[in-house]
């Protein structure tokens, strides 16, 4: 049984944000285990995204699963990793979910 496009990219997205976490911990690839996270993650991200572009265009899929994951790797980064954001980063990330946004209810691209 297939899972649904945007469950494929949701795991993407999910997999590429814990990858690039542990590609920071791996502290240039010194440290086995968050290496080994990272390498596993990045390739499980690959996978499922390759799921999604059975469905959805390439270009639409890519700009969504590296948008959220700007998003995303930038709050962990905040949460957990002391790391902020200023004004004008706040006002880019805000455009950048503004364009997945549309991407994904205005384009007649994109498989729904």
């Amino acid at each position: 049984m297939s899972l649904p496009v945007y469950l494929w990219m949701l795991f993407a997205i999910v997999c590429e944000v814990i990858a690039t976490s542990a590609l920071q911990a791996s502290q240039q690839f010194t440290r086995v285990v968050p290496t080994i996270v990272m390498v596993v993650c990045y390739v499980a991200a690959f996978y499922a995204l390759s799921h999604a572009l059975k469905v959805v265009p390439v270009g639409i899929a890519y700009a969504i699963w590296s948008g959220l994951g700007i998003v995303l790797i930038t709050l962990v980064g905040y949460l957990f990793l002391n790391q902020t954001i200023d004004l004008a980063g706040l006002i880019g990330i805000g455009f950048i979910i503004a364009g997945v946004v549309i991407v994904n209810v205005f384009s007649k691209t994109v498989g729904h």
